[in-house]
């Protein structure tokens, strides 16, 4: 699957959505497999109504990809919040070590 210059193509869904590319979107579908499997079977147990169990299932693939989706972007967005504040200290840090402005260092009265 690869394309000339060595690019990989990746797996599309309905041709726009890269899977293999985009953060989450592999884990959000295959959650909402199983949300809609899950949504799907227990209305049809319950009911034993075969079109509207369809319906609960597709409508429980929608709600369960989209929460995944929003809950693992935001919890990479946490993330990457976090990690630029610890290499704006590490930074800081490497500039402000051994100066007077270092906050490491004791300050002392006679200054």
């Amino acid at each position: 699957m690869t394309e000339e210059g060595g690019k990989s193509q990746g797996m599309k869904v309905m041709g726009i959505l890269d899977i293999q590319n985009t953060p989450c979107a592999r884990e959000s579908i295959l959650h909402g497999a199983a949300g809609s499997l899950v949504a799907g079977l227990v209305h049809f147990l319950a009911t034993s109504r075969v079109k509207r169990s369809f319906d609960v299932g597709v409508a429980g693939f929608m709600l369960t990809t989209l929460g995944s989706w929003f809950y693992c972007r935001y919890n990479n967005a946490k993330l990457r919040i976090q990690q630029r504040m610890i290499q704006d200290g590490i930074k800081n840090k490497v500039i402000y070590e051994g100066t007077n402005l270092d906050p490491t260092q004791k300050k002392s009265g006679d200054q």
